[in-house]
């Protein structure tokens, strides 16, 4: 091989090379896509604020069928792209194998435990969060009953749910709680006339407060109490700006600092693989206090919330954590 040849063989070998190192991260969205204005949305806006500071563009893929998940996260893998954010739990199964199958790519899920060299897991404490809006619910209720209308039956949304009812009864013990799921599919996360029908139906025994954790369902549920004249709780992104002063607050899951994070730390050296777990101490859930629902929270709901935000954090109050021991110990 002559001078000039070995030259050219040595430019596009590092332009290959500079190729892989820039290339871009992805992000896959669960059902319900990028803007439904809960979970999804909360990732998008993570992704967008990464973008925006670094001027890195990401690819995208929402998810609309349970055969599309191996295949976006095998496409994106063989693309070259890294770092590859998951959105949801229901990602896991794909996740586990496609990652084996791509030990150099780096990957981050959110919602699920992975437990591979190449995958970051990213999970909140929704429970201590959800005790809450329970504890916030339980104070601005009249009628002592509030309702809870969860997305797909499975403990994970079951993990919201009791701890709502412990912040509930925390602020009321003699306080009637409804519970409804919306389905045992993926497809309950995206079915917002269902909602509605689940809240109409709750509120039609007496419950003047309804929290949702039921992505874009949620939004059914949070429009049927505004029609009705009652109180929403929203949950995941700040929902509050939906419908202004009929939204008692939102549980705040931020799943936009998680993804911003995890890929901030992947386009420097600090991501790693492992589990990082998020609650009121970390700033990984809270309570949505905004000028939408001002106006609905007395001086004394907020003493009680902030004096529950302290004692969780300090270990006085210990909420139950479903998914580690699926019993709600109130109900």
């Amino acid at each position: 091989m002559n001078l000039k040849s070995a030259l050219s063989a040595l430019t596009l070998s590092l332009l290959a090379t500079s190729a892989f190192a820039q290339s871009k991260p992805a992000v896959t969205f669960d059902v319900g896509g990028k803007f439904d204005k809960s979970f999804n949305e909360a990732a998008y806006h993570g992704a967008e604020a990464f973008k925006k500071k670094t001027g890195i563009a990401y690819r995208e893929f929402e998810i609309q069928n349970d055969a599309q998940r191996e295949q976006a996260l095998t496409r994106f893998a063989r693309d070259g792209n890294d770092p590859i954010i998951v959105i949801g739990f229901s990602n896991g199964s794909a996740l586990k194998k496609v990652a084996a199958e791509f030990p150099k790519t780096r990957f981050t899920i959110i919602d699920d435990v992975i437990d591979l060299p190449n995958v970051q897991s990213i999970v909140f404490k929704e429970h201590e969060g959800s005790y809450l809006v329970g504890l916030l619910a339980a104070k601005a209720s009249k009628s002592g009953k509030v309702g809870f209308v969860g997305g797909m039956d499975i403990p994970l949304i079951r993990k919201f749910a009791c701890g709502y009812v412990q912040g509930v009864k925390a602020g009321n013990a003699s306080a009637e709680i409804f519970q409804n799921m919306t389905g045992t599919t993926g497809a309950a996360f995206n079915d917002p006339v269902k909602g509605g029908e689940l809240a109409k139906a709750q509120i039609g025994r007496g419950a003047d407060v309804v929290y949702h954790a039921a992505g874009g369902t949620g939004a059914g549920v949070l429009r049927a109490t505004a029609d009705a004249g009652k109180l929403g709780i929203g949950v995941d992104s700040n929902q509050n700006h939906l419908h202004p002063g009929k939204i008692l607050t939102s549980m705040l899951k931020r799943v936009d600092v998680a993804v911003e994070k995890a890929l901030t730390d992947a386009n420097g050296t600090a991501w790693k693989a492992g589990v990082t777990v998020l609650g009121l101490a970390e700033g990984g859930v809270g309570w949505a206090d905004d000028e939408h629902n001002k106006a609905l929270v007395t001086a004394d709901m907020r003493a009680a919330v902030d004096k529950a935000t302290a004692d969780i954090k300090s270990g006085a109050v210990k909420v139950h954590d479903y998914m580690s021991d699926q019993k709600c110990p109130v109900q």
